[in-house]
């Protein structure tokens, strides 16, 4: 698989997704059944298989990267942003280490300011929004590293292992971002 170097960053850049790519969609249906990952991105309900992820890509809207270690071409995660509201200029943004060798070690909130200064810079948006559970503890952290701010919450939105837990809103404006 070839990458095109789209947003560079200092140990990985943002290569433009590609749906029809077979081996992306297999990483992706592998990553969704991890536990860790689909606890986060969906809940572990979700069954993912190989035809339904590329069901998915394919009504996506929005702009979508595979993050990619530039040392060895490797790719670890995917980011995007999604819900685009051009006139209203602002839009979610996702993301997923899907490997979990490399989680915590910086590389997520890396490939969020690659994607949030595509988001501000190229597409010239004004808000860009996230969701997260309130127990996801390293995600917080790391949306907060990056310049994040909670905005809003679900009370008891998700139940996981006999719980209920909240839903958090995060956000950011562009004046607001240092690239």
């Amino acid at each position: 698989m070839s990458y095109y170097k789209k947003l560079v960053g200092t140990r990985l850049y943002l290569s433009p997704f590609d749906p029809e790519d077979a081996e992306s969609s297999e990483k992706w249906a592998e990553w969704m059944t991890d536990r860790v990952v689909a606890d986060n991105y969906g809940g572990p309900h979700n069954l993912v298989s190989l035809s339904s992820a590329k069901k998915s890509f394919a009504e996506f809207t929005g702009y979508r990267f595979d993050i990619v270690l530039a040392e060895s071409d490797t790719r670890i995660g995917h980011t995007s942003l999604h819900n685009v509201e051009h006139l209203n200029r602002n839009a979610f943004l996702g993301i997923a280490i899907g490997d979990a060798a490399h989680r915590g070690k910086g590389y997520g909130a890396e490939a969020i300011r690659l994607a949030l200064t595509y988001g501000f810079q190229t597409l010239n948006l004004n808000n860009i929004a996230l969701t997260v559970l309130a127990d996801n503890t390293a995600a917080i952290a790391c949306y907060k590293k990056v310049g994040f701010r909670e905005a809003g919450r679900s009370r008891e939105w998700a139940f996981r292992n006999g719980r209920y837990i909240d839903k958090l809103y995060f956000d950011i404006l562009a004046r607001e971002f240092k690239a």
